[in-house]
């Protein structure tokens, strides 16, 4: 009995195209008859041999389908597809704050004390397994990341001692920037600059090369005075300007290649508060006064807003006996946000968005969660973008004025939700002699957006700092007046669809890539180490890396990761791309 009825079908199928082959030759050919057909049906011969071989496949192949696959009433279990096995216990996944890379390993270590990281650094040295330094784990590339192995400080966290009357902290590196200032602001002290949020810890935003703002304020580095290293060669050794300061001002920004920092004496200020002053200015207007900008405000900052003519300035400065200025805001907190609710209501219209928010749900949001969630709507749509960065240039506009409060609360800034950056530093002359190739570079970027359509978000953030004598700081420079201008850009990742954010992510490094061929060479404009993404053309990479050499001391800081660890097992994939020695490593 025929089982398939695939294979009925083609047999009736069959019949009714010919049914003379079903009905003569077929069963001629069944019943071992020995009449031959006759000669005029030769083609008929042959058609009824393809077709006996289709139907013997056929039954065949019904056969085969029947007993590998059992009807439910056999006693054989069904076969079950896409079924995972579980992930291991012992398995530990990091994603970063940005939420664009993320790591899993089995080897993940949280040492409590020196001697224990001394310990979990001599064992893996000794089996030639990798222990990569994480900090907490927030660079936007992921920079402290390997699924063969980390060691995390995060229970390292003891501020040691304070010395109020040196203005110094020291801590454990494993200690987070919102930790250490509670405890020294007892003390009346705090730290000297800060960058856009607080749960870096010490270890990790001391050798990424992290910034602030202000054109007299060198990056976070240049606060470390003496810190201890614990390398895979040599043990824990002791560094500062007095012992051995040539390794010292190397390791200061070493990317945690070249030991695991256990161990920071900082250099403190006295605890003050400071006033911000937020407005909105303009490309022309900032030409004006730029140099008097830079030259008087402790902290300076510009936001760009793409496809307009938007500027916000924000400057903050140390508060005196006269108190802030008198000013009283044109518009309340609900005035200054109602251009962005509109759009966002008109544009759920616009979208047809099924189940739309309420008026209360969307009152309740903040500034940067109504940018995110307008963004989220049609993030590639140049068209919508430029409304979307009109309406926060509105807002701006609405939200001018001035607010009070100590350093560590006002230096902070909400960067919005998930998100891709790119952040490069140049040379910008001096306080007393600038170059303004920071506004020329920001001009030739907007014309670049405007000329490409790209779909660009607000905001396009400058910042600048003084040098930084860490020779792998891309602000390094041996002259003491140098100032860097720091400019990032982004685009944000608003969304879980993963086909989505794939989109954003390729446009995204499509803009990165018309900075990158078109200005950063003539500016001599290099990435922060956080920020820097690996090419995956050999090519590209191979640029970058010549690049990196005619900038920083390539060859010194190899030199001493031969040295203090010649293993390499502090190494990942971003060090040994950038980064390549001779022999061959395994790396992750």
């Amino acid at each position: 009995m025929l089982r398939s009825p695939d294979l009925r079908r083609r047999l009736l199928h069959l019949k009714t195209l010919n049914p003379t082959i079903i009905t003569t030759p077929l069963r001629r050919r069944l019943s071992s008859l020995p009449s031959p057909p006759p000669s005029s049906a030769a083609t008929s011969d042959s058609e009824i041999r393809k077709y006996i071989g289709y139907t013997i496949l056929l039954i065949g192949c019904g056969a085969a389908t029947y007993y590998s696959f059992p009807f439910p009433y056999t006693n054989h279990k069904r076969a079950q597809f896409f079924k995972y096995a579980p992930l291991p216990d012992d398995l530990h996944t990091l994603t970063n704050w940005s939420g664009t890379h993320e790591v899993s390993t089995r080897d993940y270590f949280e040492p409590e004390s020196l001697e224990e990281l001394e310990g979990i650094v001599r064992r893996r040295n000794e089996e030639k397994r990798k222990v990569r330094p994480v900090g907490a784990g927030l660079s936007p590339n992921g920079i402290g990341f390997s699924r063969v192995g980390m060691v995390c400080l995060g229970l390292m966290d003891r501020v040691v001692e304070v010395e109020k009357g040196e203005r110094r902290v020291r801590v454990e590196a494993g200690s987070r920037v919102r930790e250490v200032v509670e405890r020294v602001k007892g003390e009346g002290l705090s730290l000297e600059n800060y960058a856009s949020i607080r749960e870096q810890q010490i270890g990790g935003i001391v050798q990424v090369g992290a910034h602030g703002t202000g054109a007299r304020l060198p990056p976070i580095d240049e606060q470390v005075i003496s810190m201890k290293l614990v390398t895979p060669a040599k043990g824990t050794v002791e560094l500062s300007k007095e012992k051995d300061p040539e390794l010292f001002y190397l390791a200061r920004c070493g990317l945690g290649g070249l030991g695991v920092v256990a161990e920071v004496t900082l250099q403190c200020v006295n605890r003050h508060e400071l006033v911000e002053h937020t407005y909105i200015s303009n490309l022309k207007e900032i030409k004006k006064n730029h140099k008097k900008l830079l030259s008087e405000n402790k902290h300076i900052k510009y936001l760009y807003i793409p496809y307009t003519d938007s500027v916000v300035v924000v400057t903050c400065n140390p508060l005196t006996k006269k108190g802030p200025p008198k000013f009283k805001p044109k518009y309340a907190k609900d005035e200054a946000l109602q251009h962005v609710r509109d759009l966002y209501k008109e544009s759920l219209v616009k979208y047809r968005v099924a189940q739309p928010e309420t008026d209360t749900d969307i009152n309740e949001l903040s500034f940067t969660e109504l940018r995110d969630k307008l963004i989220a709507l049609d993030p590639l749509n140049t068209d919508h973008i430029i409304e979307v960065n009109q309406a926060e240039a509105e807002y701006w506009r609405k939200s001018e004025g001035y607010r009070v409060g100590w350093s560590d609360e006002i230096l902070g800034f909400d960067c919005g939700g998930q998100q891709w950056v790119s952040e490069i530093c140049f040379p910008a002359g001096s306080l007393s002699n600038p170059s303004f190739k920071d506004l020329a570079y920001i001009e030739e970027l907007k014309q670049l957006i405007e000329k490409e359509g790209i779909p660009a978000p607000a905001p396009i953030e400058q910042r600048w700092t003084a040098r930084s004598r860490s020779t792998m700081s891309p602000a390094y420079s041996a002259k003491e007046e140098d100032i860097f201008s720091w400019v990032g850009i982004i685009m944000y990742l608003p969304t879980t669809d993963v086909r989505q954010r794939k989109e954003i992510t390729d446009e995204f490094f499509h803009y990165r890539h018309l900075m990158q061929s078109q200005l950063w060479d003539r500016y001599s404009a290099f990435e922060h180490w956080a920020k820097i993404e690996i090419p995956k053309d050999k090519e590209e990479l191979a640029d970058l890396q010549a690049r990196l050499s005619k900038r920083f001391p390539v060859a010194a800081y190899n030199k001493a990761r031969k040295e203090l660890d010649p293993n390499r097992i502090l190494s990942n994939n971003i060090l040994e791309k950038l980064f390549p020695l001779s022999d061959a490593v395994q790396v992750a």
